[in-house]
């Protein structure tokens, strides 16, 4: 760790792997990175120096850009993600650049290895895994472990380095360059999309042992305080601050609500069973908020096969339901112990139209588990649960019986489909991850590929709200079922799904809609910011504006690695505030772990810089100014209604699209860049410190009206 310059949060280095050469050296972070915080934001901007953009994803010349964040490795609370940044292999039309993310541990004792971030380039002409201890680093020999399953090979490593170790690993869908594969760490945190790129560099993947201190500028005390500032403001998963359900110690509460952990409930699989107590506001018990089983899963059954919750490094909240499905595991031979959050919990059931919506079966049950495990281990993605609706949708409208061939259709166990046999999808995702038929190679490309394959308009996918399509191969994410015209603009804005919590964790917080407009006026000038969930109004500035600052903290939460299923805690469960929670929590801790006097708005302002580079570099992937046009696409289907309720009805969802035009109009001024367009302005660059870029993109003709 000689000559290199330490700061405060930032261990000073960072690591370049090449694997062509197999030379591994160690690069400073400052002052090439100083403007760029960490993790996403660090991984644009190695793209933009040093990869031409016209590089696809199984190429050389890409790249992967592991950087954790200033938080990760420090205790601040929620701050174990991970950025992968990549040139995507499922966007379409084209591949283009974009970030997955990974929980875990593995931020952390990357830092605590004394690294701020992990540049890999080349390709290995044999399979390999990069070891890290602390400064030792090398590339070792992964010929054994190549072609196990993630848990296998994860296992193996573990026995050849340390049980302390954090494991990154693909499956046999990333080593056979399946496009829909990802990195699995830690058994269930996966980053989706990026297997095939691991797999053509022949890297199987990542083990990392720290133990250096990461160092903290605040002294003990003041560190306590705003650690302890921020549990307070702690709801549930997705900052959902009331219980799901009437409680005395209550004042409000909302069906939706993730904060489904109540009084008397039992997690009857944990040895002993867990009783729930009266107070859930209790610090203390803030894990126990929580219970993905019960939720995904129904509350019988859910909590049935609950043990405990398990998550990431320094998070109370523990989003990970550990369960035990002694049923599952006798009929399908699978492992008795499934530890998940969210969609992975019910996806599994989507393929079988017959249980598709019915979580209380033990069907559905069962296929969620198998589900689970045989994607995790075999490295699948399912892109949000596009795969699963993708395969649903071909089957129910009979469109497999008219593109494969007809040997390959007689092969497949359809009747298991009608029978809700789980076994089914053993089957179909070992197809999947080894591209065996039409069937495999074709689901494992991504929507758009497999229906421009089979001869599909992409329009039956982009009008038919099922299946939850939006485009550029991706579904949509929060868009506008929980924040209207907001929910839209955002989801078009990116190259994959935006990943991106800031909207859901407002809007459906669970507080009724006079106190979110209280909120709201406080933190954005103006109660119109926000509307109810199905009672929508037409745009404003005000919605667009709070676009704005959503952008900005997705953006600054994928730098810092901070999780955006919990923050930002603009909304809080105390009462005695008016349920207003800190706008400026992310930037306190900042400045207590950095010692920089950074403000709010200049850790905003950083991450609109982050979001400008990012849409800079793609619009040299795409030589294309006319964006608005050509890549900020919604599907048709946002603009329907089942009972064809006009929009701007309460009651439903369907937006109006001269509104969503107008709000493209009123966002795209509101940020300076060109409302024609959608790209950024030479000036726009210039505001946030972009200036390195517009001699680039002025000789590529990528500045509007230029």
């Amino acid at each position: 760790m000689d000559n290199i310059q330490k700061r405060y949060g930032y261990t000073g280095q960072g690591l370049r792997v090449n694997l062509t050469t197999g030379k591994i050296t160690k690069e400073p972070t400052f002052p090439r990175f100083k403007d760029e915080i960490g993790g996403t934001a660090l991984g644009y901007r190695v793209f933009w120096d040093e990869v031409p953009p016209k590089t696809q994803p199984l190429d050389e010349a890409n790249k992967l850009v592991i950087a954790p964040g200033p938080f990760s490795g420090s205790g601040a609370l929620c701050s174990s993600r991970t950025s992968i940044t990549t040139i995507y292999p499922t966007i379409y039309p084209m591949p283009m650049i974009a970030s997955a993310h990974i929980g875990g541990d593995m931020a952390a004792r990357l830092k605590q290895a004394g690294y701020d971030f992990i540049i890999i380039e080349g390709k290995s002409e044999k399979p390999v895994y990069l070891y890290i201890n602390n400064d030792e680093v090398e590339l070792r020999d992964a010929k054994g472990i190549w072609g196990q399953g993630t848990r296998r090979a994860q296992q193996m490593l573990a026995d050849q380095t340390s049980p302390m170790a954090s494991i990154a690993v693909i499956g046999p869908a990333g080593e056979n360059l399946v496009p829909m594969s990802v990195l699995i760490s830690a058994r269930q945190h996966s980053g989706g999309g990026v297997g095939s790129v691991f797999g053509s560099k022949k890297l199987k993947g990542v083990v990392i042992i720290g133990d250096q201190p990461i160092h903290i500028h605040a002294d003990k005390k003041e560190w306590q305080k705003i650690t302890e500032r921020n549990i307070d403001l702690f709801g549930s998963l997705n900052q959902h601050v009331v219980p799901s359900a009437p409680n005395p110690l209550f004042e409000f509460w909302a069906p939706g609500s993730r904060w489904n952990g109540m009084p008397g409930n039992v997690w009857q699989k944990a040895n002993p069973p867990i009783t729930l107590g009266e107070d859930m506001r209790s610090p203390n018990k803030i894990s126990y908020r929580w219970c993905a089983s019960q939720f995904f899963l129904g509350k019988p059954q859910g909590l049935k096969i609950q043990v405990r919750n398990n998550g990431c490094y320094s998070c109370p909240l523990r989003c990970y339901s550990i369960v035990e499905d002694e049923e599952a595991a006798a009929r399908y031979h699978i492992n008795k112990m499934t530890e998940q959050t969210c969609m992975s919990l019910y996806f599994g059931r989507v393929i079988f139209p017959k249980i598709a919506t019915k979580r209380d079966l033990p069907a559905a049950r069962q296929a969620s588990m198998v589900g689970i495990q045989t994607m995790d281990d075999l490295g699948v993605w399912c892109n949000y649960g596009q795969l699963h609706r993708d395969f649903k949708k071909m089957y129910v409208k009979g469109l497999w019986k008219k593109v494969l061939p007809e040997k390959e259709y007689n092969s497949i166990p359809w009747q298991k489909i009608e029978d809700c046999d789980a076994s089914f999808l053993q089957d179909l995702f070992q197809r999947i991850a080894y591209r065996q038929g039409e069937m495999g190679k074709w689901l494992g490309e991504s929507t758009p590929y497999m229906l421009g394959h089979f001869g599909i308009p992409e329009s039956d996918w982009s009008t038919d709200k099922s299946t939850n399509y939006w485009g550029l191969g991706h579904p949509k994410h929060h868009a506008n079922e929980d924040d209207g015209q907001v929910g839209v603009v955002l989801n078009c804005l990116y190259n994959r799904d935006p990943m991106c919590h800031g909207t859901v964790n407002f809007t459906r917080s669970g507080l009724p809609i006079n106190v979110k407009k209280q909120i709201a006026e406080h933190f954005w000038g103006s109660g119109d910011a926000v509307d109810e969930v199905g009672d929508y109004t037409p745009t404003n500035e005000a919605k667009m504006r709070r676009l704005r600052w959503i952008i900005c903290r997705k953006e600054l939460h994928d730098m810092l690695g901070l999780c955006s299923w919990m923050a930002p805690w603009v909304v809080s469960p105390n009462k005695s505030e008016n349920y207003i929670g800190d706008d400026d929590m992310e930037g306190k801790v900042y400045r207590a772990l950095t010692g920089r006097n950074t403000t709010a708005k200049q850790l905003d302002d950083a991450g609109f810089r982050a979001f400008t580079l990012h849409r800079a570099y793609t619009m040299r992937e795409m030589n294309e100014v006319n964006m608005r046009k050509n890549h900020d696409f919604y599907p048709a289907w946002i603009f329907t209604d089942a009972k064809d309720k006009p929009a701007f009805t309460k009651g439903t969802i369907r937006m109006d699209q001269g509104d969503i035009e107008k709000s493209f109009d009123i966002f795209f001024k509101l940020i300076n860049w060109d409302p024609a367009t959608g790209a950024p302005t030479e000036q726009a660059y210039k505001d946030i410190n972009l200036e390195f870029v517009i001699p680039v993109m002025q000789k590529e003709g990528l500045i509007p009206g230029k």
